[in-house]
């Protein structure tokens, strides 16, 4: 199967080629660095209610949002904890899911079935009332099972701060630094890497104790990255809801709009999601969850658009101290 590419006057879509001048990437093309990317985003963003970073608040009102890693596992706490607080968290997660267009392309589309187990370690420290830091290390690996040529890994090393300020509705702000590397499969040996400053706002809205709504902005900006050809800026916007139905039971939607400014060229793509997810804990430590998702995107180049729908579940363990 050949690989999706698009540069100068070269196309590659969906096992139709034509060359014009010679691969400049040894293993990896660029259309596929780029799909790897907007899968890792994918695998992250389709499981999290509230899309952003971590948010660590002072749990006035009982609201606690205090999981580094919720995207991996679905998982909020809305109903408030009696525990003391807890800094360090390892996640253990397994998602599990089918998906209808694993190369993301507009035409040719082909569905497959992926294992993306994920693991994430971060520790939070609280500077004082309002004001945390954290710092975290994320691996998540992609596997599918008929196309394996797609088969890649992500590494996350991130370090940041986190704001709130009560007097403005809770407002949460974030400015943080994120290390990506994307790697061959079972492999460290990297096919892209990214250095990535990101800010964002969000407000959290109380609707009652168990529900809350969630509104965000944020920006990823690439200040370094290799290849060059797929380093893009990102700035989104997002909707999230959230409601803990029992002590066991969680459910969350979300809606995300982005755009992708890519640095070399005028390729603009915008990218909107939709996803639903449900976590039950069956322990303090494990917990399995259900997730569906729909994606589209649009481009000034039609011929990088695609829509993508998923659906799955994973099996998570996760221990606080």
């Amino acid at each position: 199967m050949s690989r999706c590419r698009y540069k100068s006057n070269l196309l590659i879509i969906a096992g139709i080629s034509t060359p014009i001048f010679l691969m400049t990437f040894p293993i990896q093309t660029e259309g596929q660095t780029v799909q790897a990317l907007n899968r890792a985003q994918m695998a992250r963003d389709q499981t999290l209610t509230a899309p952003g970073p971590t948010v660590i608040t002072n749990g006035q009102d009982g609201q606690v949002v205090a999981s580094p890693n919720d995207a991996d596992l679905g998982e909020q706490q809305i109903l408030k904890r009696t525990e003391a607080y807890q800094p360090f968290v390892v996640d253990v997660s397994v998602p599990f899911y089918w998906t209808s267009n694993v190369a993301l392309t507009n035409s040719g589309e082909q569905s497959d079935f992926l294992v993306t187990p994920v693991v994430a370690i971060a520790l939070q420290p609280k500077i004082n009332k309002n004001l945390s830091a954290y710092v975290s290390v994320r691996e998540q690996l992609f596997y599918y099972d008929r196309l394996t040529s797609f088969d890649f890994g992500s590494f996350d090393a991130a370090v940041g701060l986190t704001y709130t300020i009560p007097q403005i509705y809770n407002l949460v702000v974030h400015a943080g630094y994120d290390y990506n590397r994307l790697t061959e499969k079972n492999s460290f040996d990297s096919f892209f890497f990214n250095n990535t400053v990101i800010v964002s706002a969000e407000m959290p809205y109380r609707i009652n104790r168990a529900q809350q709504l969630t509104f965000g902005v944020d920006a990823n900006i690439s200040i370094d990255a290799h290849p060059d050809e797929p380093r893009r800026d990102e700035f989104g916007g997002y909707v999230g809801y959230s409601i803990q139905l029992t002590r066991a039971l969680f459910v969350g939607a979300s809606g995300r709009v982005t755009l992708h400014d890519y640095v070399l060229g005028d390729r603009l793509d915008v990218t909107e999601m939709i996803s639903l997810n449900a976590t039950y804990a069956i322990t303090k430590l494990i917990s399995v969850n259900a997730l569906a998702s729909f994606a589209a995107n649009q481009s000034n180049h039609s011929v990088f658009d695609y829509q993508v729908v998923n659906g799955g579940g994973a099996v998570s363990f996760s221990i606080r101290f």
